[in-house]
């Protein structure tokens, strides 16, 4: 009963957030934040426990909607109270002075209840349903500013509709086979299905969470959402929203169809298991090395969001205890070291008033010392530097691929992990370090309420890295659900599958490795302050406002590979909605008004239904 009392807390919130709103921004900003705790505390005193409660008969279908806790609902259910509270309070600082913040905050809140109804639903229906109030209500926070905003919030809401239509399909399919659609139940039926029937099924599926998961080529409105969407919801929506994707092809690969049936679709490379992972690879390696090319900050980062993706979907389609572990474990990192980019991103646009260009910036790290330390912690967690969560999870993965025999899945990680090296870099280095442009010489930091979700989000990736098995733990119990295989593992060390890691001795190392250098540096001469201006250029011309040569990261290589660097996807749909647009004009004409043309319409129709029944005949 608790999960049902507290989910229609958070369903609720929405509309007191609003009517606070009417009475006194304080009170909304504070109910907001207080709000957005509530699931925190209150599903963090539900760890380990398990629950089911039904909430609604449908009589007409003879179903029952329930909702459940369960280990994978809880992982996901933290990530998403966790990340949205943040959000929130991030935003109380960032939004201020804007328009329409009753509605921003009420549509926020909605947007983490629906998720957190996503992941504690016990059936398809509640699923669904909540599924497209999380849709919707995205919608809305997407399109929030007006203008492109409106059009980037249209491109998200067709695609997500065409994923919608697919799982609907899904859905009414299982309930006409199965009879039923509560999840455990559906488990057991699904046992004795065809393959065929099986695949049909994941298809659909993979197409409804696909879109929501951004994977190559259904990737497309991702970018756009993100460049037009306030920073606080872009760390929501490439932290947790777009990873509902990956929660629903844990739930229908593991939870519903389960290893067995997966292992009888196909074999070889002919498989469901290693085609998807292929794709998986293609969206590592693609998105990232356009990130690379990007100028814009929240961009760089959406691209990012992409290729990250990439190393789930590997990591689950695999299909060993340590890939799902991994794949998992990578989607818990994402939400952390994501959402902190996207809240320093956010934090630097609220400072700079609202630049993202980073050949732009420049020389904040002094101005802005825990925004740049953020970033800093944030793109090692990205990268996967040792001692970060990233780095655990990609390890994890990268030894899975190894050992089961597929070199150029290794590969193609490690080559999205370069991809990465170079473009993180130059996001970090184009805002924090070099000049600092004289027009920012008065930055300051942000206010505290902004410094503190970028605070904390730091300590998860620096925890998580150290302390591997605290969230090792939680996966354990979700593969111990599924009936597949647990990882042992130690608070400081990776599973045995892995080898012989343990990040206490990584930290030692990394300890020892820079007390050295600091006491060395500590017994030379004193160093001393020199202008920015004070540089060698050899002899090449350097002007007044922009030493910082590297500022335009890559231009070189751009020149050259422009001409092939297009997203041909997205221009691909493009294509086909310039196409539609002139049918549906062309159709529009046959609407004339006149009685007389309808009357022909009808009778043309009914010749040619004639002539097809006497053609039939013969």
């Amino acid at each position: 009963m608790q999960i049902a009392i507290l989910l229609a807390i958070v369903l609720l919130a929405p509309l007191a957030v609003y009517l606070a709103g009417r009475l006194r921004s304080g009170a909304r900003n504070a109910l907001a934040v207080l709000v957005a705790m509530v699931p925190v505390v209150w599903l963090a005193l539900l760890y380990g426990r398990t629950a089911q409660v039904d909430y609604y008969r449908l009589p007409f279908l003879d179903l029952t909607l329930s909702l459940r806790l369960n280990a994978l609902g809880w992982f996901f259910a933290m990530a998403v109270a966790a990340i949205g509270l943040l959000s929130i309070l991030f935003s109380v600082g960032y939004m201020k002075g804007k328009e329409r913040l009753n509605f921003y905050y009420a549509a926020m809140l909605l947007v983490n209840g629906s998720m957190l109804g996503i992941v504690l639903s016990g059936d398809l229906i509640s699923l669904y349903v909540f599924w497209e109030i999380m849709s919707w209500s995205t919608y809305l926070v997407i399109s929030y500013r007006g203008g492109r905003a409106v059009a980037a919030g249209l491109k998200y809401m067709v695609m997500s509709i065409v994923g919608s239509c697919a799982m609907l399909l899904a859905i009414v399919s299982l309930l006409v086979r199965c009879g039923t659609l509560e999840i455990e139940a559906l488990a057991g039926a699904m046992q004795g299905a065809s393959p065929g029937y099986a695949l049909f099924i994941l298809l659909m599926f993979v197409i409804g969470f696909g879109i929501k998961n951004a994977i190559l080529p259904l990737h497309t409105w991702l970018p756009d959402a993100h460049s037009e969407a306030v920073s606080p919801f872009s760390a929501v929506l490439s932290g947790i929203l777009v990873r509902m994707g990956m929660y629903g092809f844990i739930l229908i690969m593991y939870g519903v169809l389960g290893l067995g049936l997966l292992r009888r679709l196909g074999s070889g490379v002919v498989s469901f298991g290693y085609i998807f992972a292929w794709i998986g690879a293609l969206t590592i390696v693609i998105p990232t090395f356009t990130a690379l090319l990007q100028d814009d900050s929240k961009r760089l980062l959406a691209w990012h969001g992409i290729g990250q993706g990439g190393y789930m979907i590997v990591g689950i389609a695999v299909a060993t205890p340590l890939g799902i572990a991994g794949g998992i474990f990578h989607t818990l990192n994402h939400c952390i070291y994501i959402a902190l980019l996207f809240l320093v991103a956010g934090a630097i646009e609220h400072r700079t008033n609202g630049e993202r260009d980073l050949n732009q910036l420049g020389g904040l790290a002094k101005r802005m010392p825990i925004t740049f330390v953020g970033g800093l912690a944030g793109i090692c967690g990205l990268i996967g530097v040792p001692l970060t969560n990233g780095f655990v999870s990609k390890w994890l993965i990268y030894k899975t691929l190894i050992a089961e025999g597929y070199p150029f899945l290794a590969f193609a990680a490690l080559m999205g992990t370069w991809g990465t090296i170079l473009s993180v870099y130059k996001f970090q280095h184009n805002i924090f370090l070099g000049q600092l442009p004289e027009r920012y010489k008065h930055v300051k930091e942000v206010p505290f309420v902004m410094q503190l979700p970028i605070l904390l989000l730091t300590a998860a990736i620096l925890v998580f890295g150290i302390f591997p098995g605290i969230p090792l733990g939680a996966i354990s119990a979700i593969q111990r659900s599924f009936g597949l295989e647990a990882l042992q593992v130690g608070a400081f060390s990776v599973p045995r599958e892995v080898g012989e890691l343990n990040t206490i001795i990584i930290l030692a190392a990394v300890a020892g490795g820079c007390l050295i250098p600091y006491v060395l540096f500590r017994l030379c001469r004193r160093s001393r302050s020199l202008p920015q201006t004070d540089t060698y250029g050899a002899g090449s011309y350097a002007p007044a406002d922009r030493y910082q040569y590297s500022a335009r990261f890559y231009g070189r290589a751009y020149e050259v590979i422009e001409p092939y660097v297009r997203d041909r996807v997205d221009a691909f749909y493009c294509w086909l909605v310039e196409k539609s647009e002139g049918g549906f004009e062309a159709v529009r004409h046959i609407y004339t008004g006149n009685v007389n043309t309808y009357a022909l319409y009808i009778l043309l129709c009914l010749a040619a239904v004639i002539l097809a029944g006497l053609g039939w005949g013969l």
